[in-house]
């Protein structure tokens, strides 16, 4: 396992996120998945997130990624 580390910390900082469409509605294909998992990547960029994990389902995406906290 490798830990993260920045001035003053030592982390291992994974998040797991559940986006759920309104009412559930099937409307989650592959052309909206990746269009989401793209601009999650790219976001992401500037904010220190890296994504590790992506499904998704019908109704619903689990998106799994590992961040850096930022101090400002």
């Amino acid at each position: 396992m490798k830990l993260d580390n920045n001035n003053h910390s030592v982390f291992l900082l994974y998040d797991h996120l559940v986006l759920v469409v309104k009412y559930r509605r099937q409307v989650m294909d592959d052309t909206i998945s990746d269009y989401a998992k793209d601009m999650f990547v790219r976001l992401g960029k500037n904010y220190n997130i890296s994504l590790v994990e992506w499904n998704h389902d019908m109704d619903h995406v689990h998106i799994l990624f590992k961040a850096h906290p930022n101090r400002e």
